[in-house]
């Protein structure tokens, strides 16, 4: 299986930064293998893409976030990050990690970042 385990979060004024983290262990998982991402849910809303970068180190962003945030990942960590910069109120919300592996989804347990007005 696969475990995932977030650590970054916190609160922060709008304009400020945060860096998030995400390592990954388990008996099936090996980074090279691994797409990873992060997806984020606000209260009331759905749980929404924020950013993706695949085995092959392919990025996507969602629209709201390109220029402001940036994925990477350091497979001989097994960790994915996101750098969240110039964060706007509307970026609070429950942030997870995600790794696809063998095809299955795999989620972390989410870190909340608030950012205050």
């Amino acid at each position: 299986q696969v475990q995932l385990m977030e650590s970054g979060g916190g609160w922060v004024q709008a304009g400020g930064s945060l860096r998030l983290s995400c390592a990954a262990s388990g008996s099936i998982f090996r980074a090279i293998d691994a797409g990873m991402g992060w997806y984020r849910q606000a209260p009331g809303l759905q749980r929404e893409l924020v950013a993706t970068i695949s085995s092959g180190g392919r990025l996507n962003y969602a629209d709201s976030v390109k220029g402001r945030f940036t994925i990477s990942r350091a497979n001989a960590k097994n960790t994915v990050y996101l750098q969240m910069n110039n964060l706007k109120p509307e970026d609070t919300a429950v942030y997870y990690c995600n790794a696809l592996v063998l095809l299955k989804d795999y989620w972390g347990q989410g870190t909340q970042v608030t950012v205050s007005s």
